[in-house]
């Protein structure tokens, strides 16, 4: 569990390091995955192209 201790910061200051702890962890990314149900076959098409994505990424 992420946490944010908050030492005489402000509480949006506060609020934007935490959101940049969930970013890097992945935390939002996988809430706005499991949001909507994705049939298998959705899902395998998104899969596919972001190992597309990645290996355009690395030959760069």
């Amino acid at each position: 569990m992420t946490t944010v201790k908050v030492r005489g910061e402000t509480i949006e200051k506060s609020l934007r390091t935490l959101k940049k702890k969930l970013d890097k962890e992945g935390v939002m990314k996988t809430v706005k995955a499991k949001r909507f149900y994705d049939k298998p076959s959705v899902r395998e098409k998104n899969k596919q192209k972001q190992a597309l994505k990645y290996r355009k990424k690395s030959r760069v």
